[in-house]
């Protein structure tokens, strides 16, 4: 269980934090589990993409808001203030990431080219959360009480018939996420059971994936799935025991979601691919169908 985080305003209350990183030949893969590695449930998802080399943007501060900020591709620089004295930070890993509490005043600058921004936040959007005024962070850092905050982490949501056998090819389907254009760089958001039939739990993406290499080739018993291509493209290939279908993923606000019980395996990357993957279980082995075989015999079951 990741260790919920105390802070006193005007302390050095943000944190970095080293993910989990698995490293393959096929790619390697990075992983955050909502209260494992993070100090909060994961209630919204978004990424930055296409900003103007050495741009600054998302200058503000939230009210209640937690997140946590990893450079998915490329590099840049995340400049904090606590109304005090400002820290900086450069992202350049995509295993490392920036914890970012509430009422922490946060700019992103020196983008390198082709970078994305993936953050992961503790709630939704609400406007009124956001304090867009430098001078009206400071004036609410003055008046807010300096004794330590604890975050309390919302309750997990959870959907219903997380097992079901008899799901199939047909059952997976297109998600176009909203895209927010902006001259700073374009935004895409995901919020848990609005634009997507879940809550997440997990959060993984692959990344450094040689030519040629297949990932996948599993199913799952309990775990719904969104794989989105967050930069460059790939194939999925979907296949329910009985029929097959391949989807092309190459733009970052296509997603395609998966339930469970579908055998998947995904091919073809593109130069510099990476794979996210939005999942609504926490990881789990018992949850993985591993050898096709072992697949076919579980889909026996549903019939």
């Amino acid at each position: 269980m990741a260790e919920k985080i105390n802070g006193v305003l005007g302390d050095k209350i943000e944190k970095l934090v080293e993910l989990s990183r698995m490293n393959d030949e096929r790619g390697n893969l990075s992983f955050v589990e909502a209260e494992e590695h993070i100090p909060f449930n994961i209630a919204r998802v978004y990424w930055i993409y296409g900003v103007t080399e050495g741009y600054t943007c998302q200058s503000h501060a939230f009210r209640s808001r937690h997140e946590i900020i990893i450079a998915l591709s490329g590099s840049f620089d995340v400049a904090l203030h606590d109304g005090y004295k400002e820290r900086k930070y450069t992202l350049n890993q995509s295993f490392k990431a920036l914890y970012v509490p509430n009422m922490i005043w946060r700019r992103f600058e020196n983008f390198s080219a082709n970078s994305i921004c993936l953050v992961l936040s503790s709630t939704l959007y609400d406007e009124s959360d956001y304090i867009r005024n430098f001078t009206v962070y400071k004036e609410a850092i003055v008046n807010l009480c300096r004794t330590p905050v604890l975050y309390e982490a919302r309750p997990s949501l959870q959907i219903n018939d997380l097992e079901t056998q008899n799901n199939n090819i047909n059952d997976c389907f297109l998600i176009e996420f909203p895209i927010i254009e902006r001259r700073m760089g374009n935004v895409i958001t995901v919020n848990n059971l609005q634009n997507i039939p879940f809550s997440i739990e997990r959060l993984f993406y692959i990344y450094d994936i040689p030519a040629g290499a297949e990932r996948g080739m599993h199913a799952h018993k309990r775990c719904h799935q969104i794989l989105i291509a967050a930069y460059g493209s790939f194939k999925v290939e979907l296949d329910d025991g009985e029929n097959k279908r391949t989807i092309t993923l190459n733009n970052s606000n296509i997603g395609l979601y998966v339930p469970p019980g579908v055998w998947t395996c995904e091919k073809e990357y593109s130069s510099g691919a990476v794979c996210l993957v939005l999942a609504s279980e926490k990881y789990s082995a018992d949850d993985y169908i591993n050898t096709y075989s072992e697949y076919l015999k579980y889909r026996q079951h549903a019939n």
